[in-house]
């Protein structure tokens, strides 16, 4: 099955053709600079650098491309309730988002524009849009002619006579139709500005990704990407402008994912019930809100809960206390033994990476790939745990290589990038520490419950066993002894 994706513009998966082989053109609307960034922000450089990974793992050279607004009017309002610069601001933010993004292993774009850095690529996209009869002057304000673009509305379904109809024009509006969009703002008193053709000014706001993609991307791409939110009117406006002057076909696929919300409410800055990402990772590890975001499909809405995120960080420790397991095992093969796994098992782990790669080339379905990934450690276990003292050669190299390629899968999401037994001492060790036993005391325990099993007092080391369990610390008996780990979620 080669890889299929699900396209805004049609409605429907197709499979994926890329415009030249082996390479992917990739857009992405990054942030506007003007807060901390929030779990929604999250979602979506987690969507698309797990899209990125798996394109870049299926062979294909990906040059992705994300930019930063860092000049509009929420940037120009905060800076002046903060008394400081639009520059300023942003820069500071934009540091932090590369501060939240390593935090959550992002991989970085291959270029990073900034709208204010391509001020003269913007004005030059303008003028040809005016010279096309596709845009007009007004004073110093220069609007989008959606009228003589004859695909307006053909990217979020919507027909511009209903649009026309439920829009409202205040008292002094100037453009000649009320869905006209400004691509050139006149400056007002203590705003930045730039010089232009149309006096100083500022860019709009959609101007800027169509000026930027088509420097870096050239007039056509496969794949542009971002929330839902973004459909209309954000990414409507820029396949105006950009097919508009070139005459071609501006994105092949429009990739778009969904909401976070809390409590079914869509989570917003405006709305104040937002997260933000050092909130979260303050409580979670990276990987627990990696593996969150991944179980639900990119398109469907997530809805954020602590409960949801606990589950996140048990479902995390239990893949990487599997793969510790398996790796600390310390058992010779029988060469000649009968493999005691069933054959229904045996496919399973061997089918592995083929359904895994099925799930994640049907419009990336990290949720249905990661659904296999578990099942595939509940049979690993299961194996794990009915190993005779000398397995069969088969079965010990099915475990290790189960083992191996459920992590190289995960690696394909970001996830299970640590080593699994550091990664279980870590976590053993942070959670010892909350525990109202010592390491001292866990071994004074171990030795009172060997004594009783020495003296056949079954009744006494079950209960010693029992009350460590209690107090967070699993027992495991083996050939050399009992050892102790700590019991994570």
């Amino acid at each position: 099955m080669s890889l299929e994706i699900y396209n805004t513009k049609t409605g429907r998966k197709a499979p994926f053709v890329p415009l030249e082989e082996g390479k992917v053109k990739l857009y992405v609307c990054g942030i506007t600079a003007y807060d901390y960034c929030h779990i929604g922000h999250a979602r979506s450089a987690l969507v698309f650098d797990m899209i990125v990974r798996y394109l870049r793992f299926r062979g294909y050279a990906v040059t992705f491309v994300r930019n930063f607004t860092d000049i509009d009017d929420k940037i120009i309002k905060r800076a002046q309730e903060q008394n400081t610069t639009c520059e300023e601001l942003s820069s500071r933010f934009i540091t932090m988002f590369h501060e939240d993004m390593a935090s959550l292993s992002i991989l970085p774009p291959t270029i990073e524009p900034k709208a204010t850095e391509h001020v003269g690529e913007i004005i030059g996209l303008i003028e040809d849009l005016i010279d096309k009869g596709l845009a007009y002057q007004v004073e110093t304000d220069v609007y989008y002619r959606v009228t003589g673009f004859t695909g307006y509305g053909s990217l979020s379904g919507r027909n511009l006579e209903d649009m026309q109809a439920g829009a409202r024009v205040s008292v002094n509006e100037k453009k000649e139709h009320p869905m006209d969009f400004a691509l050139w703002k006149g400056s007002k008193p203590g705003e930045p500005t730039w010089e232009s053709p149309w006096g100083p000014g500022r860019p709009g706001w959609h101007i800027e990704c169509s000026a930027m993609s088509r420097k870096y991307l050239g007039n056509s791409f496969d794949i542009h990407g971002g929330g839902k939110d973004l459909v209309f009117p954000h990414h409507e406006n820029e396949m105006a402008q950009s097919e508009g002057v070139s005459g071609e076909e501006f994105v092949k696929y429009w990739v778009h994912h969904g909401f976070v919300t809390i409590k079914d409410e869509k989570m917003s800055k405006s709305l104040g019930n937002f997260l933000t990402i050092r909130e979260v990772l303050d409580k979670f590890p990276a990987e627990a809100l990696r593996l969150f975001i991944f179980s639900t499909h990119y398109r469907n809405p997530l809805d954020y809960s602590e409960a949801a995120m606990l589950d996140a960080v048990a479902g995390l420790n239990r893949l990487y206390t599997c793969l510790a397991e398996i790796e600390q095992l310390d058992l010779s093969a029988n060469e000649q033994a009968a493999s005691g796994i069933s054959k229904a098992d045996r496919e399973k782990i061997e089918t592995l990476a083929e359904r895994f790669l099925k799930a994640m080339d049907n419009d990336f379905n990290s949720a249905q790939g990661l659904g296999h990934l578990f099942d595939a450690v509940k049979i690993l276990n299961k194996i794990r745990q009915h190993l005779p003292g000398k397995p069969a050669s088969l079965d010990l190299q099915l475990l290790k290589d189960g083992a191996k390629t459920t992590r190289e899968m995960a690696n394909t999401l970001g996830l299970l990038s640590e080593e699994p037994v550091q990664y279980m001492h870590k976590e053993q060790e942070k959670i010892l520490k909350t525990l109202a036993i010592t390491p001292e005391e866990i071994e004074k325990g171990i030795a009172e419950r060997t004594a009783a099993r020495e003296a056949k007092n079954w009744a006494r080391a079950d209960a010693i066993r029992d009350q460590l369990l209690a107090q967070g610390i699993e027992l495991k008996d083996g050939p050399t002894g009992t050892s102790w780990q700590v019991k994570l979620p």
